[in-house]
């Protein structure tokens, strides 16, 4: 039968570029013939994840026949009473991809802008790809971010800056001034996604504590996974923490039982 070549994907999608994840130890192993291998290549926590954690997915393996707790009702009130938020400003995702995907879907519209910086994590700029939005890049300055430089190309079209704070690759910070002053030039109608995915390894007493912009009302949406600090990327677990309103837009749009019956419990446990 021959190759139907009319079947194509939205010109967005063909813009995309896959991501490139690090190889699994097995596959290294099956290729090179090695057995004692240390994996660098994606940031994966060598301790492993608490024993605690181990425990409450082994007693919740027998639960997996089981659709999930689409709400994800336990562990958003755990997350909720550890962050001094109301549940209502917290929403799951299955890892930090699916939420910054989901941030993307609920708010940008095609001709909108996103702002991000380069280098940075590289998942943003498909968010903004998928979405028909115009991706603009601020080059880092002695490699962190330039937050001032990424304030000057903010627009009226501008609808997402993403900062990641500590910035990944370059491992450095933005302090709570430069943070500050920044949201403090963000215009109404613009939502600033602070990703701080490592912000646990941080020792820097000038880093913020962005849940006092999140108690300010101010226009963020901050971000943290489960699989760095706590050892679970193999369960895929994040978590955003934003007002209320921000929270149900995005709650419109999230799949029904995103985050796994084992991943839940591991999340509560690893708290």
């Amino acid at each position: 039968m021959p190759v139907d070549n009319t079947i194509t994907p939205k010109d967005c999608v063909s813009r995309l570029v896959p991501y490139s994840p690090g190889k699994p130890i097995a596959e290294v192993q099956r290729e090179y013939g090695l057995t004692d291998i240390d994996k660098m290549a994606s940031n994966e926590n060598p301790l492993g994840p608490s024993p605690r954690a181990i425990a409450a997915i082994t007693k919740a393996v027998g639960a997996i026949h089981h659709y999930p707790d689409a709400t994800s009702h336990d562990l958003r009130h755990a997350l909720a009473e550890k962050k001094g938020l109301p549940v209502e400003s917290v929403i799951v995702g299955n890892g930090g991809d699916e939420l910054i995907q989901l941030l993307g879907i609920t708010f940008l519209r095609p001709g909108d802008r996103m702002i991000m910086s380069l280098p940075s994590f590289v998942r943003y700029e498909a968010a903004g790809i998928l979405n028909e939005a115009e991706v603009v890049k601020v080059p880092v300055r002695d490699y962190k971010e330039d937050l001032d430089a990424v304030a000057d190309r903010i627009n009226d079209r501008t609808r997402i800056v993403f900062v990641n704070n500590p910035n990944n690759p370059t491992g450095t910070i933005n302090t709570r001034d430069a943070v500050t002053r920044l949201l403090d030039r963000t215009p109404p109608g613009t939502l600033v996604m602070l990703d701080e995915a490592y912000a646990e390894f941080v020792e820097d007493p000038d880093y913020p504590n962005s849940v006092d912009y999140v108690k300010e009302g101010r226009n963020v949406i901050v971000l943290h996974t489960f699989s760095k600090i706590y050892g679970l990327a193999g369960v895929r677990l994040g978590y955003c923490l934003a007002r209320p309103d921000i929270i149900d837009h995005m709650n419109r749009v999230r799949e029904p039982f995103n985050v796994n019956v084992l991943a839940q419990v591991a999340g509560i446990a690893a708290l």
